[in-house]
């Protein structure tokens, strides 16, 4: 099957077509041509003019609920919001019952996932139950297919088992995923601890709690020599431990929520359950501080923390409301908005080749001869999030009716083109 992709601009640094407007060819999955003009009758046509092309989108950290936990997510489900969102390739959490902690459980997904129309890898926990107390079986679940290690939503609060995991993937070239919260300081917290948490009467969780962990796992992985990632990093202060890493020449890297450059602490004034997250919303100077480290490239990533709850479990008080927001649907409108003048080639950094890159995945390049997995996006268009809209089961999102910009046009994944309405 021929398929022509009409002048289109191509987003990806390292490529010669970079910036360039052309006409893309795939025949059968593979990139046959780039050209400035290509005439193929045999060709479906998409007309695409002001719209980018990248390298597929890639999304480190989703949560799609399967096994055991359907009643808020799917499979299926968590895929087709993923691909509305413009997103070719997802990592899922471990935190499903049973938790994804042996083979057998990864062979599970790996096997439900083939004919989903992305490509679905899980996270393997890095322990037992993600229970931080015992190591699980990594390297059985690297050989079926884990993409990365991860105790998910649950942060690995021993520095003992964390050496011990960064040692033990180095092995085999894998990587750690840590959500840096240290449960011990404001484990009752609510929210970011400052002058809005005293105001709400809600009890706080200071920055510190984050900085620790990430301080502490840095040192780890300069010990280990192996390869750490923190995701829905939401400190200034935890960037600069991270920064400093990177210059220092270790194997860290870093991912940012598009909802923490999006919201801050003042924006929980209504107690909107929506918006409690782990890590939570910090203040507005953080929120804006964490913008320009997205900017000067401190952040590798942008991951969704697509996190999805039932009704039940966030139309309640704000106390006994679950942590999470579903995010892949949204994740690049938000972060379009809040940073207008992003360009191309960066959105593709942060969405797609970065992740590529740290996690070892197969090359997504936009050239002659190469597999075709691409995402299709435009910076000018403007979107809405309509609650109809949602493809996602659940719909714990603050940003139904949002006035968003930028858009996600389609994907193309496993030899098929599919375009958003």
């Amino acid at each position: 099957m021929n398929i022509l992709l009409k002048q289109v601009t191509i987003a990806e640094q390292g490529s010669p077509y970079n910036g360039s407007v052309k006409d893309i060819l795939i025949t059968n999955g593979i990139i046959q041509q780039i050209e400035d003009v290509i005439d193929e009758p045999n060709a479906t046509v998409y007309h695409l003019e002001g719209n980018c092309v990248s390298p597929g989108w890639v999304d480190i950290f989703t949560h799609c609920c399967d096994p055991g936990l359907e009643f808020k997510e799917t499979l299926s489900t968590a895929v087709d919001a993923a691909a509305a969102g413009g997103y070719t390739h997802i990592f899922t959490l471990p935190n499903t019952n049973p938790v994804v902690h042996n083979k057998s459980q990864v062979e599970y997904i790996t096997q439900k996932a083939n004919n989903l129309p992305i490509h679905v890898q899980p996270l393997g926990a890095v322990t037992k139950n993600c229970e931080g107390k015992e190591l699980a079986e990594m390297y059985d679940m690297y050989a079926s297919g884990a993409a990365a290690f991860s105790d998910g939503i649950n942060a690995l609060q021993s520095a003992g088992l964390m050496v011990k995991a960064l040692q033990y993937v180095k092995a085999f070239n894998g990587v750690i995923i840590q959500l840096p919260v240290d449960k011990s300081i404001g484990q009752f917290g609510l929210m970011h601890e400052g002058i809005v948490s005293t105001r709400l009467g809600l009890p706080g969780i200071p920055a510190m709690a984050e900085e620790i962990i990430v301080a502490r796992d840095i040192k780890l992985a300069r010990y280990a020599d192996s390869k750490l990632h923190f995701s829905g990093v939401s400190s200034p202060k935890s960037l600069e431990y991270i920064k400093r890493a990177k210059e220092a020449g270790l194997q860290v890297t870093c991912s940012v929520t598009p909802y923490h450059l999006f919201f801050c602490d003042e924006d929980l004034a209504g107690y909107d359950t929506n918006l409690k997250v782990s890590p939570p919303l910090r203040s507005r100077t953080d929120m804006l501080a964490l913008r320009e480290f997205v900017l000067d490239g401190t952040v590798d990533c942008i991951a969704s923390h697509h996190l999805p709850h039932e009704w039940d479990s966030k139309i309640c008080e704000f106390e006994y409301a679950k942590y999470g927001i579903t995010g892949l649907q949204t994740a690049y409108s938000a972060l379009q908005t809040v940073l207008p003048g992003i360009t191309p080639e960066r959105i593709a950094n942060l969405f797609s080749v970065n992740a590529r890159t740290i996690f070892s995945l197969p090359n997504a390049t936009i050239s002659q001869g190469q597999k075709a997995e691409l995402t299709i996006f435009n910076q000018q268009a403007g979107f809405v999030l309509n609650k109809e809209d949602i493809k996602s089961k659940s719909i714990n999102t603050p940003f139904i009716g949002a006035d968003l910009s930028g858009k996600v046009i389609g994907i193309y994944a496993k030899g098929n083109l599919v375009l958003n309405k």
